[in-house]
């Protein structure tokens, strides 16, 4: 079967495997402990505005309430094109998880001081899922410690690579 060409400049955005959004302070904040993949409850407002690739997870975080999880503090703005049947940008919208995960994460999240936060919208065969991590908040010395450490892995892939050039420092 060949190839599907891409047009040049083409947006990947509402595509199947591309990114919506991803909330990249996460790992800096908190230390991952597992991932989980949801599906995602949303109006067709909503489906079409995150096709044009609005949504942002700034302020997201996850809940247990009654035996569902909920996502809260998610902002999709309201469709461009819409009308009177826009839905609301920052409303709670329930993730699709079988009730085995629900069980486990509730487990998780309330032995231990954890919380679970959404890392990353993506589509999948045309449905959004989200990345939702169990995670544990960092104190400052453990992100002074993770800087630490990703900058002396920098520093020495920087002078290996001088070395196979032949360069000295």
């Amino acid at each position: 079967m060949a190839k599907k060409n891409k047009k040049k400049g083409a947006s990947t955005l509402g595509r199947d495997g591309s990114v919506v959004a991803s909330n990249r302070k996460a790992r800096h904040e908190y230390s991952i402990l597992s991932t989980h993949e949801a599906g995602i409850a949303l109006l067709g407002t909503e489906i079409k505005s995150m096709r044009e690739g609005q949504a942002s997870l700034v302020d997201a975080f996850a809940t247990i309430d009654d035996g569902e999880v909920w996502l809260r503090g998610l902002h999709i703005p309201e469709y461009s094109h819409g009308s009177w049947t826009n839905h609301a940008p920052k409303r709670a919208r329930k993730l699709l998880l079988h009730r085995r995960e629900i069980d486990s994460l509730v487990g998780k999240v309330r032995d231990g001081n954890a919380t679970l936060v959404p890392l990353s919208l993506y589509f999948v065969n045309g449905r959004v899922k989200v990345e939702l991590a169990v995670a544990r908040g960092k104190q400052a010395h453990d992100k002074r410690h993770d800087i630490a450490r990703r900058t002396a892995e920098r520093d020495a892939v920087r002078e290996l690579g001088r070395k196979i050039k032949g360069m000295h420092a």
